[in-house]
């Protein structure tokens, strides 16, 4: 995973003029649901691969919270929606 997934969001000022093509969907901490539940959502819905789920839900753990998908913010409130349907907690910055 590079170290721009991981890091927190950063929008310069053209790509929130441009419809927010910088948009990151933020996956936060619950220490509620299990990590095989957080992996499968994530496999499910932000078509994540397995490993690249495995790291989010480590790193959601372990840091709070975390950048699980970058894109359009249309696209991200889709995601938002069906991830919040399942009780987790998400926020698009």
């Amino acid at each position: 995973m590079n170290a721009d997934y991981i890091n927190s969001p950063k929008m310069d000022e053209a790509s929130s003029k441009r419809g927010g093509l910088n948009k990151f969907l933020i996956l936060h901490n619950d220490d509620i649901h299990s990590f095989d539940y957080v992996i499968e959502s994530l496999i499910e819905i932000c078509n994540h691969e397995s490993s690249q789920a495995e790291q989010c839900a480590y790193i959601t753990h372990y840091k709070g919270k975390c950048d699980v998908k970058k894109g359009k913010l249309g696209e991200l409130n889709v995601m938002k929606q069906e991830l919040q349907e399942k009780d987790l907690i998400v926020t698009i910055e």
